[in-house]
């Protein structure tokens, strides 16, 4: 069956006739197979924000089928990263260790798939496991039975894929695409006398934020809220956030991000060969020129200036962004019902998360890599019946490096001692178990987005961020100044408080023996 029709029959439901007739076979080891190893499905996107996910109380978007994960299991109201950006994150995923223990520090190193990684030793304790979509490490998958990945970032549509066998290009749109091989995986590909290990990674909500042909209007004809420091100037502040150069009112370029390009120029304009435009099906541009070109000509035809440019700017950015989740969430709402159909739902850990999070036009950017809240928080939905309760809100202080020991103890292997981070497993049967006080941040990556490097420490009220290049010093009070408008480094007010915080990062950089 192609993965079309599999796309198509898991969309409009899962009644037996229905699989009959196109030849799906519901497995039928499931409710024995391994009754107290849970299958466990990784669901895992690119730039999500939690201020875009309807569990987190979005403003500006549904999303249903992330919010039934957090609504029938657990959602974790403070996870962070350690590192916010593609590959370090994902590497602090695999590995259990912050960026320096594993090698990974920025987007530009090549993994190293040799170390320990929690995919790894759950295939040596007996788990199948598979990796499908984004990975965007460089090296090989390793730990993997099945792999099939995007190379680098992957197109939005029509994409290259990776495996063992070599490359191909399959027809379709990424996320859906993504959806379909893992489908197919569970249903025709696996040992089901196995327990499994799916990650399943899209590429969306990546830049340059292409929507999928069935969304291109969604949201159209609303006006998406703009977040309160849209304008932000970064007074307040240290010298570096004010060098940034990820701001929607200068950065964002009209052709690759905004979809504009002048007429003279064509398609070839600002970097538009480098979008999934330049492989689209000649029925795929024709829907995608019938979405924008009018609107582009309104666009034009308003000569926008200042804030006004900035607020359309805005609209222009967050819908697609927006459309991209709106896939998104489609696609994990045919994973829940392909594992309902098949009855493995209630014997399956399903997680869903993000990279890292992103800039919605907080502060007037997009992107990530500071140590603010919007890209320091990352998703963490979760559905475990056998150990969660429905609607589980967790509040402690988890971080990505928590993942691996979590899987690993679900699938009844010891983490290694080397692995940095916690088991979530006691926070899921008790949330207000004891855990730690603070989190340790550290970005390294230097030149994108003249980001400057930092680390910091995050406790449950307070922030400390050092700029350490420029010695640049920076505290919020979070319960205070929600959006840190104002650092309160040189008050004395709170002069005690940075000192003790000087100290945590100290002591946590000792803990995690970072070197660097």
């Amino acid at each position: 069956m192609s993965p079309l029709s599999r796309r198509d029959f898991l969309r409009v439901g899962m009644t037996a006739s229905a699989a009959a007739g196109l030849g799906l076979i519901p497995l039928k080891t499931h409710a024995a197979e391994n009754a107290t190893r849970p299958n466990i499905l990784f669901i895992f996107s690119d730039d999500h924000a939690c201020n875009a996910i309807g569990a987190y109380g979005s403003k500006i978007n549904q999303t249903p089928n992330i919010d039934r994960i957090a609504r029938e299991g657990a959602v974790f109201l403070n996870n962070t990263c350690c590192n916010s950006i593609c590959a370090p994150s994902r590497a602090a995923v695999l590995t259990g260790k912050h960026s320096h223990a594993n090698g990974q520090m920025t987007n530009k190193e090549t993994f190293d798939g040799a170390q320990p990684t929690f995919p790894k030793l759950l295939q040596q304790a007996g788990y199948e496991t598979a990796l499908i979509g984004k990975w965007h490490l460089r090296s090989d998958p390793t730990g993997f039975d099945y792999w099939d990945v995007l190379p680098g970032q992957g197109k939005y549509y029509n994409p290259d894929f990776i495996s063992a066998e070599g490359t191909r290009q399959v027809f379709g749109y990424n996320t859906d695409v993504v959806t379909d091989l893992s489908i197919r995986w569970m249903q025709e590909q696996r040992d089901p006398e196995k327990p499994f290990l799916l990650m399943c990674q899209y590429k969306a909500p990546h830049r340059s934020w292409m929507p999928n042909s069935e969304h291109l209007d969604l949201y159209e004809d609303e006006t998406i809220p703009e977040p309160p420091n849209l304008f932000d100037d970064y007074s307040g502040r240290t010298s570096s956030i004010k060098q940034n150069e990820m701001t929607i009112a200068n950065h964002l370029m009209m052709g690759y991000d905004l979809k504009v390009l002048p007429p003279e120029e064509g398609r070839d304009a600002d970097l538009f060969p480098h979008t999934s435009y330049m492989q689209m099906s000649p029925d795929q541009k024709a829907a995608w020129d019938a979405a924008f070109e009018p609107r582009n000509e309104a666009f034009k035809a308003a000569n926008l200036q200042g804030d006004d440019l900035v607020r359309w700017k805005y609209q222009r950015y967050i819908k697609n962004y927006l459309r991209c989740i709106a896939s998104i969430d489609d696609n994990i709402g045919r994973l829940l019902d392909y594992l309902e159909w098949s009855g493995q739902l209630d014997n399956s850990i399903v997680v869903y998360s993000s990279d890292q999070g992103f800039y919605l036009g907080e502060h007037g950017m997009y992107d990530k890599r500071w140590m603010y809240e919007e890209s320091l928080k990352m998703p963490l939905v979760m559905r475990w019946p056998e150990r969660i309760a429905p609607g589980t809100k967790i509040d402690a202080l988890t971080q990505n490096i928590d993942f691996a020991p979590t899987f690993l103890e679900a699938g009844g292997v010891t983490p290694p001692a080397e692995m940095q981070g916690e088991s979530l497993i006691p926070l899921l049967q008790n949330p207000d178990a004891e855990w730690r006080d603070a989190i340790y941040y550290h970005y390294y990556e230097e030149g994108e987005h003249n980001v400057a490097r930092h680390e910091g420490v995050r406790t449950e009220r307070y922030k400390l961020i050092h700029f350490y290049d420029a010695n640049e010093w920076e505290f919020y009070d979070l319960e205070e100044d929600p959006y840190e408008m104002q650092s309160r480094y040189d008050d004395p007010e709170y002069a005690e408080e940075v000192q003790r915080l000087k100290v945590v990062l100290n002591d946590l950089r000792e803990q995690y023996r970072v070197t660097n």
